[in-house]
Protein backbone atom coordinates (compact mmCIF):
# COMPACT_ATOMS: atom_id res chain seq x y z
CA UNK A 1 0.00 0.00 0.00
CA UNK A 2 1.42 3.64 -1.09
CA UNK A 3 1.92 5.70 1.89
CA UNK A 4 -1.92 7.22 2.33
CA UNK A 5 -2.74 10.87 3.43
CA UNK A 6 -6.66 10.46 3.59
CA UNK A 7 -8.79 13.39 4.04
CA UNK A 8 -12.38 12.74 4.71
CA UNK A 9 -15.41 14.43 5.09
CA UNK A 10 -19.40 13.96 5.23
CA UNK A 11 -22.36 16.20 5.52
CA UNK A 12 -25.11 14.97 8.51
CA UNK A 13 -26.25 12.46 6.40
CA UNK A 14 -23.25 10.41 5.95
CA UNK A 15 -21.55 11.36 9.47
CA UNK A 16 -22.21 8.50 11.31
CA UNK A 17 -20.16 6.49 8.67
CA UNK A 18 -17.53 9.26 8.30
CA UNK A 19 -16.72 8.60 12.57
CA UNK A 20 -16.36 4.70 11.33
CA UNK A 21 -14.47 5.16 8.86
CA UNK A 22 -11.97 7.40 11.36
CA UNK A 23 -11.64 4.43 13.31
CA UNK A 24 -11.11 2.13 10.68
CA UNK A 25 -7.99 4.73 9.44
CA UNK A 26 -7.19 5.09 13.14
CA UNK A 27 -6.97 1.15 13.80
CA UNK A 28 -4.52 1.09 10.51
CA UNK A 29 -2.23 4.04 11.80
CA UNK A 30 -3.24 5.85 8.38
CA UNK A 31 -2.10 9.34 8.27
CA UNK A 32 -5.77 11.32 7.93
CA UNK A 33 -7.75 14.81 8.46
CA UNK A 34 -11.49 15.05 9.07
CA UNK A 35 -12.93 18.43 7.30
CA UNK A 36 -15.97 18.06 9.20
CA UNK A 37 -19.02 18.07 9.44
CA UNK A 38 -18.70 17.31 13.13
CA UNK A 39 -22.03 17.01 14.26
CA UNK A 40 -25.38 15.80 13.25
CA UNK A 41 -27.11 18.88 12.68
CA UNK A 42 -27.72 19.70 8.97
CA UNK A 43 -25.41 21.39 6.63
CA UNK A 44 -24.33 21.88 2.99
CA UNK A 45 -22.42 19.34 1.63
CA UNK A 46 -20.82 20.94 -1.78
CA UNK A 47 -18.84 22.91 1.40
CA UNK A 48 -17.69 19.87 2.37
CA UNK A 49 -16.77 18.20 -0.95
CA UNK A 50 -15.37 21.18 -2.22
CA UNK A 51 -12.71 21.54 1.12
CA UNK A 52 -11.89 17.52 0.67
CA UNK A 53 -11.46 17.68 -3.00
CA UNK A 54 -9.17 21.00 -2.89
CA UNK A 55 -6.71 18.94 -0.35
CA UNK A 56 -6.40 16.50 -2.63
CA UNK A 57 -5.86 18.63 -5.32
CA UNK A 58 -3.35 20.63 -3.96
CA UNK A 59 -1.24 17.34 -3.60
CA UNK A 60 -1.76 17.62 0.60
CA UNK A 61 -3.44 14.38 0.70
CA UNK A 62 -3.32 11.48 -2.16
CA UNK A 63 -6.72 10.43 -1.45
CA UNK A 64 -10.00 11.94 0.04
CA UNK A 65 -13.11 10.19 1.03
CA UNK A 66 -16.49 11.65 0.73
CA UNK A 67 -19.53 10.19 2.66
CA UNK A 68 -23.56 11.76 2.28
CA UNK A 69 -27.03 10.18 2.43
CA UNK A 70 -26.46 8.78 -0.94
CA UNK A 71 -23.45 9.45 -2.05
CA UNK A 72 -24.27 11.30 -5.22
CA UNK A 73 -23.67 14.54 -4.36
CA UNK A 74 -20.65 14.61 -2.72
CA UNK A 75 -19.63 12.61 -5.84
CA UNK A 76 -21.12 15.37 -8.10
CA UNK A 77 -20.27 17.99 -6.15
CA UNK A 78 -16.35 16.72 -5.58
CA UNK A 79 -16.33 16.16 -10.18
CA UNK A 80 -16.79 20.15 -10.55
CA UNK A 81 -12.89 20.07 -9.15
CA UNK A 82 -10.81 19.93 -11.62
CA UNK A 83 -8.48 17.12 -11.48
CA UNK A 84 -10.55 15.41 -8.96
CA UNK A 85 -12.04 11.57 -9.93
CA UNK A 86 -14.53 11.26 -7.64
CA UNK A 87 -16.07 7.53 -7.75
CA UNK A 88 -19.37 6.56 -6.00
CA UNK A 89 -19.12 2.86 -4.83
CA UNK A 90 -21.80 0.40 -3.69
CA UNK A 91 -19.87 -2.13 -3.87
CA UNK A 92 -16.33 -3.58 -3.35
CA UNK A 93 -15.87 -4.71 -7.17
CA UNK A 94 -16.46 -1.07 -8.52
CA UNK A 95 -14.15 -0.03 -6.14
CA UNK A 96 -11.65 -1.85 -6.73
CA UNK A 97 -11.89 -1.24 -10.52
CA UNK A 98 -12.45 2.77 -9.79
CA UNK A 99 -8.92 2.58 -8.38
CA UNK A 100 -7.16 0.03 -10.76
CA UNK A 101 -8.69 1.62 -13.90
CA UNK A 102 -9.57 5.00 -13.14
CA UNK A 103 -7.29 6.57 -10.76
CA UNK A 104 -10.21 7.71 -8.74
CA UNK A 105 -8.32 9.75 -6.31
CA UNK A 106 -11.90 10.77 -3.59
CA UNK A 107 -14.31 7.91 -3.05
CA UNK A 108 -17.53 8.62 -2.38
CA UNK A 109 -20.26 6.65 0.11
CA UNK A 110 -24.05 6.73 1.06
CA UNK A 111 -24.91 5.95 4.08
CA UNK A 112 -28.57 5.50 3.64
CA UNK A 113 -27.83 3.19 0.53
CA UNK A 114 -25.35 0.92 2.06
CA UNK A 115 -24.83 -0.92 5.07
CA UNK A 116 -22.28 -0.11 7.32
CA UNK A 117 -19.87 -3.46 7.16
CA UNK A 118 -20.08 -2.97 3.24
CA UNK A 119 -19.25 0.37 3.22
CA UNK A 120 -16.02 -0.13 5.50
CA UNK A 121 -14.76 -3.04 2.99
CA UNK A 122 -14.89 -0.81 0.03
CA UNK A 123 -12.85 1.83 2.07
CA UNK A 124 -10.20 -1.02 3.14
CA UNK A 125 -10.37 -2.10 -0.67
CA UNK A 126 -10.35 0.99 -2.40
CA UNK A 127 -7.35 2.43 -0.26
CA UNK A 128 -5.00 -0.93 -0.61
CA UNK A 129 -6.04 -1.01 -4.98
CA UNK A 130 -3.06 0.64 -6.85
CA UNK A 131 -3.26 2.21 -10.44
CA UNK A 132 -2.49 -0.14 -12.93
CA UNK A 133 -1.67 2.33 -15.79
CA UNK A 134 -0.63 1.02 -19.05
CA UNK A 135 -3.90 1.34 -21.07
CA UNK A 136 -5.71 2.81 -18.66
CA UNK A 137 -3.84 5.53 -17.74
CA UNK A 138 -4.48 7.16 -21.37
CA UNK A 139 -7.86 6.93 -20.76
CA UNK A 140 -7.82 9.00 -17.18
CA UNK A 141 -5.68 11.50 -18.93
CA UNK A 142 -8.11 11.80 -21.86
CA UNK A 143 -10.57 12.97 -18.96
CA UNK A 144 -7.87 15.31 -17.75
Amino acid sequence: MEDLKVVIGSDHGGFHYKEAIIDYLKARNIEFVDMGTYTRESCDYPEIAKSVAKKVVSGEFNRGILVCGTGIGMSIAANKIKGIRAALCGDTYSARVSRAHNNANILCLGERVIGEHLALDIVDIWLKTGFEGGRHKRRVDMIE
